[in-house]
């Protein structure tokens, strides 16, 4: 069927990306001892019956933005008011004690025999019999009612019931859960319901078969739940859809590249809600109750938004969270919901190349496709927007205007009537003569122009060869970026005659998943210019594509010198068309100081880890803004006894609240106070954690919170 999940990315799958030679073989020497482990029952994430049906079937309830969803439990909004443990006990005995002494008056005839005189009211003279059986088992029922309401009133006093969900079974329970009980058929994820309610009983059938003998993944459970959704939207037909699933079961509607799983794992990751758990919310004062412990995911819902965060060198980026992003990334393309690129230098921990559909090493002789330069299009002026912000989008503060206008016209005055005298864009050695203002090449192009009676084009060409002579002209800024990858290390790449296998960002209509290794040692400015064209390219991809459904995700591991004014631009759009980019830096200094207040606004998920400085923190700050927060001033006095009396009072009170009695005044008021100080950013971030606050694209927001990324 053609659909999520079903069709060729324009090319970019036919040919796979060649696999690395194996080792050579050794000739094996003779085992010497049985060292060797037992073979396991199946192959690591190798899928399980009775595992993927008690993962299907976990509880998913909603939740706060960011919290990881898989079987949580939620919780309160305010913290319940927690009486210290000493002082829970020490009441309870003395409760009981009461209890028992107000028992012993009674029993004893101290307070009088009035608590009888119900009995003797309700019962018949003939009961009252001594050595009677029904005597006895009536005054004893009575003495026992007696004694519990005693007891229950004791019970409320001491608080008994706290105890017991504290420290009895209840608690035990909570720390050890059951199994999850099956739900009812109609309610059963695995029985799909929504397929039979739609009249493919055959189809559900044969999924919920496979699901149950283990033949199942969660890739395809989340890549047939996007093709049904498919069917209900009209793209295609039940029949189709159901003879796919009849004729494949689990494997039905696979991934152009015919995956059905990444090659290794690393992260948590639950596809049903889309959700990857980087960390766990720190039991912290500062993160609101209803956070605290709970695990932290993120999913489209939230990189919708884009986000962005910031570290140094070690703090965890690459590791903790560009990795499970990019692995929940890919498996959400081959579930055919998403579309993925990822940027990174050449050698960085992004996953391994099995897992991508297409890897281009720019700058590495050995790489099997190349960069389109021109995203693809056809249009020249197009392709002039996109190229000007690649090449000089970090210098447009110097232009007038304070954008690339000036360079786009550059360009365009160049890319046009060589389009229409050979047919294509110039390569990187042609765009480079063009201008630098080569008389020989600007010849070849006026007379093809003539020849062809391009008139419009020739004035253009003319105006381009008025402005060579003029100081102040852009052609040469822009030859010399140009030049950065006129290099023999990108010789074979950027090639436009068709003679390589160039990718184009155009793709993204489709669930493609993509890796960019930049060639950062030794061609750092290249690498930061390709980057730039990479994200000028995907702003202006995803804004056009027609299937907005499908996620499309830019992961920008290291974002130095990308941010320009255009980008940030480009960014407050990728909302709308159903995308996002995520963004990585060492420091905001490499963000030009004018663009870091409408970067970190234009930005929905901002991340802080630790080892910020002073500096960066007060972005953050300022971007976190202020709440009002109750501050209470606290004066305690020390209660000096005067008495024999008053200090056995006040040994007591000691002994029952572990404290010395004092006279306490409270002074409550309300003041506004910064979430997340700049001091605290860069001094309170425990090493391995991060403060992360939240946005959804349905603008439900989540505040600062402190997360830690090892848990």
């Amino acid at each position: 069927m053609d659909g999520d999940g079903t069709r060729d990315a324009r090319g970019t799958h036919a040919n796979p990306v060649p696999r690395p030679a194996g080792p050579p073989e050794v000739p094996a020497k003779p085992p010497e001892a049985p060292t060797v482990p037992p073979r396991p029952a199946r192959a690591p994430g190798a899928p399980d019956g009775p595992a993927f049906l008690t993962w299907l079937r976990t509880p998913r309830p909603q939740a706060l933005p960011g919290v990881w969803r898989f079987g949580h439990r939620p919780r309160p909004e305010e913290e319940p008011e927690r009486v210290p443990g000493r002082q829970l006990l020490s009441g309870a005995v003395i409760a009981f004690l009461v209890g028992w002494l107000i028992w012993s008056l009674l029993w004893n005839g101290y307070l009088g025999g009035w608590w009888l005189l119900p009995l003797y009211a309700m019962i018949p003279d003939s009961w009252a019999e001594p050595h009677s059986f029904t005597s006895v088992v009536v005054v004893y029922a009575y003495y026992v009612l007696i004694a519990g309401i005693i007891m229950v009133g004791v019970g409320r006093l001491g608080r008994w019931s706290e105890i017991w969900r504290r420290y009895g079974p209840p608690a035990w329970r909570h720390a050890v859960p059951g199994a999850v009980p099956p739900p009812a058929p109609e309610e059963d994820p695995a029985a799909w319901p929504a397929l039979r309610a739609a009249g493919a009983h055959d189809a559900a059938e044969r999924l919920a078969a496979d699901a149950r003998s283990g033949l199942m993944r969660d890739v395809d459970h989340a890549r047939i739940a996007r093709a049904w959704q498919g069917v209900q939207r009209g793209r295609h037909s039940l029949a189709t859809f159901t003879g796919a699933v009849l004729s494949q079961g689990a494997g039905a509607c696979p991934h152009p590249s015919g995956a059905r799983d990444l090659p290794v794992r690393q992260a948590r990751h639950d596809l049903v809600t889309g959700q990857v758990r980087i960390g766990t919310a720190a039991d912290d004062t500062r993160n609101p109750y209803a956070y605290r412990g709970a695990g932290l995911a993120l999913g489209p819902d939230l990189l919708g938004t884009s986000l962005l965060a910031v570290g140094p060198a070690g703090s965890g980026k690459t590791g903790s969270l560009v990795r499970p992003l990019t692995e929940s990334l890919c498996l959400h393309a081959l579930a055919g919901r998403a579309a993925v690129v990822v940027v990174g230098a050449a050698g960085a921990d992004l996953g391994p190349a099995d897992a991508y559909d297409v890897v281009v090493r720019i700058g590495h002789p050995d790489s099997v496709y190349d960069l389109d330069l021109y995203g693809g299009t056809t249009d020249p002026d197009e392709a002039a927007v996109v190229l000007a912000e690649a090449l000089v989008g970090d210098l447009t503060e110097q232009h007038q205007g304070g954008d690339t206008r000036r360079s786009t016209t550059v360009l365009a005055q160049l890319l046009g009537p060589f389009r229409a005298v050979h047919g294509r864009f110039p390569g990187v050695p042609e765009l480079r003569q063009l201008l630098e203002g080569a008389p020989g090449p600007l010849a070849e192009l006026r007379e093809g122009l003539r020849a062809a009676g391009q008139d419009s084009l020739l004035r253009e060409l003319d105006a381009r060869e008025r402005q060579l002579d003029r100081p102040g002209d852009l052609g040469g800024v822009l030859a010399d970026r140009v030049a950065l990858l006129d290099r023999p290390a990108f010789a074979p790449f950027f090639d436009t005659s068709g003679q390589s296998r160039p990718f184009s960002l155009k793709a993204l209509d489709h669930p493609v998943r993509v890796r960019i290794d930049l060639p950062q040692r030794g061609h750092a400015d290249a690498s930061r210019m390709l980057a730039r064209l990479v994200l000028a390219q995907f702003t202006a991809s995803v804004s056009v594509r027609e299937d907005r459904s499908l996620f499309a995700c830019l992961v920008l591991d290291d974002a130095s010198g990308v941010v320009t004014p255009e980008a940030v631009r480009g960014v407050q759009r990728l909302r709308s068309a159903g995308a996002g980019v995520v963004l990585t830096l060492r420091t905001l200094d490499d963000v030009p100081r004018p663009l870091r207040g409408p970067l970190l606004g234009a930005i929905g998920c901002r991340m802080a880890l630790s080892g910020l400085t002073p500096w960066d923190g007060q972005d953050f700050a300022e971007v976190w803004g202020k709440e009002w927060t109750e501050a209470r001033d606290v004066t305690d006095r020390q209660i000096i006894a005067e008495t024999p009396a008053g200090k056995a009072v006040h040994m007591l009170r000691r002994v029952i609240t572990g404290k010395a009695p004092t006279a306490r005044a409270v002074t409550v008021r309300q003041v506004e106070r910064e979430r997340w100080s700049a001091s605290e950013l860069a001094h309170a971030v425990p090493a391995g954690h991060a403060v992360l606050s939240l946005t959804s694209v349905k603008g439900e927001h989540a505040p600062p919170l402190l997360v830690d990324l090892r848990g």
